[in-house]
């Protein structure tokens, strides 16, 4: 499996993401966790709102696999916290975090949190109680490494201004058709197309590789917010046809051409994904260890639908 930099050490380019496992019994889940783990993936994603109440999916994971101490070694654990359902709101105070880690720290049933990633942004967030948090956390050697997700430049910026520790990643939605990160900036300037419009402050794929903060590309085979899964859907006809094409040609499936397009990028980028299928694990890894061509890339980059000057 591919390793891409993150933040001292190295992680695979795929991670297992684990939002979807509030139905699934034990057994699903023990063979999606070693269809990871068998594809060289032993990177875990979770969220303390995923399965629909706090903390749901994290408490499915460590029930249906009983991981022994030894084993938890053997893998990362990053789960989010920051979003409050109940009350429709965000929250970044020193409390809500902490409190949010000890219950997911309580549901995975181990002593330690290996990545903790603040959600989507808090906007009353005060950087100094984000940064208290962290600190306790870390002195008490409940989290090891800290990042965000949807976040932009300037909101990294703004938590920088407190928190001491290394911002390690930032969970990002990104796929073959909606990639505003990468498109925007190719189209600078053009200012007849809706394309070249800065939105999120613009630049955040290159504030990444500047300060070292690895992406993790949610929703990878998305079309956006609405539409479901670009693979094989009749509405991207023209993209399927060149991504049959191209997964022909390299013997591996569509999947799998989809995950190399987001691994392909220098930033060394990490692949989150959301399927509950072992296979698809399995063709996702198999995607990360590919190389695209540069023209292969630009192909799937145009024919996705985004503007190349």
């Amino acid at each position: 499996m591919k390793t891409v930099p993150f933040g001292s050490t190295t992680a695979p380019a795929v991670v297992a993401g684990m939002m979807r496992i509030d139905d699934k019994d034990d057994a699903h889940i023990r063979s999606l966790y070693e269809a990871a783990r068998a594809s060289g993936i032993n990177f875990f994603d979770h969220a303390d709102i995923y399965g629909g109440s706090m903390h749901h999916c994290e408490e499915r994971f460590a029930d249906a696999l009983q991981l022994s101490a030894s084993e938890r070694d053997e893998i990362v654990l990053q789960t989010k916290c920051g979003i409050v359902p109940a009350q429709g709101m965000f929250d970044f105070s020193y409390d809500h975090i902490v409190g949010q880690v000890e219950g997911s720290l309580r549901a995975l049933r181990t002593d330690r949190l290996d990545v903790l990633l603040l959600h989507r942004p808090d906007i009353l967030v005060e950087p100094q109680e984000v940064a208290r948090a962290f600190d306790d956390l870390e002195a008490a050697g409940k989290v090891r490494a800290f990042g965000v997700s949807n976040h932009t430049p300037r909101q990294i910026d703004l938590l920088r201004t407190a928190v001491r520790q290394p911002l390690v990643a930032n969970q990002l939605q990104l796929s073959l058709t909606h990639a505003p990160i990468l498109a925007q900036p190719v189209a600078a300037n053009m200012a007849a197309h809706e394309q070249s419009v800065v939105r999120d402050g613009g630049g955040i794929v290159e504030y990444c590789r500047i300060n070292g903060i690895t992406i993790q590309a949610w929703s990878p085979f998305q079309d956006g917010f609405s539409h479901g899964v670009f693979l094989g859907n009749p509405a991207y006809a023209e993209l399927n046809e060149v991504i049959d094409r191209l997964a022909a040609a390299h013997d591996v499936t569509p999947l799998a051409i989809a995950t190399a397009w987001i691994t392909r990028h220098p930033a060394g980028m990490q692949v989150v994904l959301g399927t509950t299928t072992p296979q698809r694990v399995r063709d996702a890894a198999a995607g990360a260890d590919l190389e695209l061509s540069r023209p292969e890339w630009y192909e799937l980059f145009r024919v996705a639908g985004h503007l190349l000057p």
